[in-house]
């Protein structure tokens, strides 16, 4: 079977990769030639482990390919993927732009018999925009069928998360594509994969109503954390027993700057504008956000408080940058409105990330960047833990302590222990513990 995916961004590159290693002749085009250029000289745009070498295995073995050849890509392919993004638009709604140049496209270049799927996050009601505008579009009449199929990658794990998911969505109304898909995903029949077989908007909705909820748990716990500050309890341990209910679960319940990332802020915005289009507030997901949003100023209030009430003129460390770990994105990564709050207040701030110091420098040249942890330590007034790498667990802090004007050290993430970091003499403050 061939394949065509529409856009090597994240979700894209991924998809087309773990296909091809499905053994499917896969065709990724994008209309960025650098983009197509990179991916040819075997260099991968994103960070995301494993993903070079499985790229470099696929087009070695002839089944990966890329291209910047969209009708041709189109014509040969029996399924199409929509894998563009879908940025926020100005009222919080998922913009289209992009998806509706792709059908554009679609129905110009169809050459016979196609299954367009979209595996961007797009909201309810796309699947059949995608059909008016492809049927509009085309120049001779060929059958087609919209298929939804969400991705629930997560960005350090997409890999694996596509290779042994929790659940495949399909959404769709012809048997045919149906059974079109299903051959498509055959190998995680073998391992017994879940599959949830529906119509296109109710697949639709499965993908903004999942991110929705993992957001409003992340929110709670945030939001329990502040409380525990208050009445001297500890969230982390209140989480743990929370977790260990089954129909809670143990998973997003950690409490720290708030979420970022590509999904989860753009999301619960158009899932919240969607209501509104409809007349219903949905008051849940309204929370969630502003909860969100409150929690860049809350961590700034806790850094300069830990700074001694004011950091104008103090250097201040911070570790990590991206928004989680084991990837390089930025995209509303807490680490920008809170190193931005602390620059407008006249702090000078340095910065250390195993992958996203280029892209933040572009959003932030106003900080000194450096090698490595150590590094940028020498000197500083204050260190903050954004992000939680791995080779920030395990610091020598009893190094970094030498090396700082002042050991003050805000873990924003928890993840040291309070009681060990302070014997060492650190003035130690955390995220919702005692």
């Amino acid at each position: 079977m061939d394949i065509c995916v529409v856009g090597t961004g994240y979700v894209g590159l991924v998809t087309g990769t773990c296909f091809a290693e499905f053994g499917v002749s896969v065709t990724c085009v994008d209309v960025n030639q650098e983009k197509i250029s990179q991916l040819h000289q075997g260099q991968v745009p994103i960070y995301e482990p494993g993903l070079e070498e499985l790229i470099s295995k696929n087009t070695k073995e002839g089944r990966l390919y890329f291209s910047t050849d969209i009708p041709t890509a189109i014509r040969r392919a029996l399924v199409i993927f929509i894998a563009v993004g879908t940025p926020q638009g100005q009222d919080g709604s998922a913009d289209l732009k992009y998806v509706r140049q792709v059908a554009e496209a679609i129905g110009r270049h169809m050459t016979g018999y196609k299954v367009v799927v979209t595996k961007s996050t797009v909201p309810v009601g796309t699947g059949e925009l995608i059909r008016r505008i492809i049927q509009e579009n085309q120049t001779e009449v060929h059958p087609f069928d919209i298929v939804s199929n969400p991705e629930f990658l997560r960005e350090g794990s997409a890999i694996e998360d596509f290779m042994r998911p929790n659940r495949v969505v399909i959404g769709a109304e012809s048997e045919k594509a149906i059974a079109i898909m299903r051959e498509l995903y055959s190998p995680l029949y073998l391992l017994e994969s879940p599959f949830v077989i529906t119509d296109v908007a109710t697949s639709e909705m499965i993908k903004y109503a999942s991110n929705a909820f993992l957001a409003a748990k992340v929110s709670f716990v945030n939001e329990m954390a502040n409380l525990c500050e208050l009445v001297g309890a500890d969230v982390q341990m209140v989480a743990k027993g929370m977790g260990m209910d089954n129909r809670i679960g143990p998973k997003f319940l950690h409490a720290g700057p708030g979420y970022g990332g590509s999904c989860f802020p753009k999301d619960t915005k158009a899932l919240a504008q969607l209501a509104r289009e409809h007349g219903y507030e949905f008051r849940i997901v309204e929370s969630v956000i502003q909860v969100n949003e409150e929690r860049r100023g809350r961590m700034t209030d806790k850094i300069v408080a830990a700074c001694g009430g004011q950091v104008s003129g103090k250097t201040i460390t911070c570790l990590g940058l991206t928004f989680k770990p084991n990837t390089d994105d930025i995209r509303e990564a807490p680490a920008e409105p809170i190193l931005r709050n602390l620059i407008a207040l006249g702090a000078r701030i340095r910065a250390f990330d195993p992958a996203g110091m280029a892209a933040f420098a572009r959003t932030l040249p106003q900080v000194t960047y450096g090698d490595n942890a150590y590094q940028v330590c020498e000197g500083a007034d204050c260190l903050i833990l954004m992000t939680e790498w791995n080779q920030f667990r395990n610091l020598n802090l009893q190094r970094i302590k030498e090396l700082m004007n002042q050991p003050v050290l805000v873990d924003l993430r928890n993840v040291y222990s309070p009681e060990k970091v302070r014997s060492l003499g650190f003035r130690y403050y955390c995220v919702g513990r005692p």
